[in-house]
């Protein structure tokens, strides 16, 4: 695609994407189609030419519009805020246009610079202190198997030479998300070593409970290595009470990680702000900025 072909379609496509966001509300939220359906519509073979850019567009709205379902719809009331707002499209235009991969520093000064500086801003947006250091994950399931991978380095300092132990025991309530367990499974830790810890009437950690748990641990020549907990578990948005939790998991030597990928934006509101008391003090935590809280708490 020439330079001019590229203007042409590209004021196109922008003219295309403004219509669809003015209009979105008067689409159907979820697709009325079946699984497979869509599928089922699409080429069995990948073409040996290029089309043209027409085509593609209404092949676009024909076959993959139809069969989406829209995140960015008025009535879309279903998981959680959307990030693809008016400026982020126009960001990923510039984005895309300069291509860049921030392998190490050389690979990309200025986004990594960039990363650096904007996540600063963020945390201190959300209170927390400066010795906190903020990297960009794909996903918060990442950023919590990073947080496991961290929590055994911590316990077991030697992990990197001699591999992974079998005695190694992860702790979360039961409302927490599935990334926890499968971060604890793919790291080795086993389906045995993850502790599911019972809630109370708020679905929040039962400290006693924790507690019992991990001294029935102790006694059994397991060794306690990461606690998660959650600001706005994903089943029931609850909060359990993090700084009884730190304290108890700095008592036996633990990692703390708190998992607020659902709830972390609303820190940046004072009325909140009770609700993320202490978790200044953990060891890491993960929030996704895009979830950002419309109203209240």
């Amino acid at each position: 695609m020439n330079p001019n072909d590229f203007r042409r379609h590209g004021h196109e496509m922008v003219e295309w994407i403004a219509n669809y966001l003015e209009t979105v509300r008067d689409r159907r939220v979820l697709p009325d189609v079946k699984p497979g359906e869509v599928f089922d519509r699409l080429p069995t073979h990948a073409p040996d030419t290029a089309e043209p850019f027409e085509q593609i567009m209404q092949d676009f709205e024909a076959q993959i519009l139809s069969g989406s379902t829209l995140w960015n719809h008025p009535r879309f009331f279903s998981y959680f805020a959307i990030s693809s707002t008016p400026p982020s499209i126009l960001a990923e235009f510039l984005a895309a246009a300069i291509n860049q991969n921030g392998i190490l520093w050389k690979s990309g000064p200025a986004l990594t610079e960039l990363e650096q500086v904007t996540l600063g801003w963020l945390r201190e947006w959300l209170g927390l202190p400066p010795e906190y250091f903020g990297i960009m994950y794909d996903t918060a399931s990442v950023s919590t198997l990073h947080a496991l991978i961290a929590a055994r380095q911590f316990v077991v300092p030697d992990t990197r030479r001699h591999g992974a132990r079998h005695d190694l025991v992860v702790y979360t309530s039961d409302q927490a998300h599935s990334s926890i367990e499968k971060g604890a499974l793919a790291l080795g830790f086993g389906e045995d070593n993850v502790r599911k810890i019972a809630t109370d009437e708020n679905f929040a950690i039962r400290l006693d409970l924790l507690e019992a748990a991990i001294q029935k641990d102790l006694t059994e020549g397991r060794v306690p290595c990461c606690v998660v907990a959650c600001v706005g578990a994903t089943p029931t948005a609850s909060v359990d009470p993090i700084s009884q939790v730190i304290t108890l998991a700095r008592h036996y030597g633990m990692w703390i990680h708190v998992d607020a990928a659902y709830a972390g934006p609303a820190a940046m509101l004072p009325e909140c702000a009770p609700h993320f008391a202490g978790w200044d003090h953990a060891d890491s935590i993960v929030m996704n900025p895009q979830k950002c809280p419309k109203s209240g708490c």
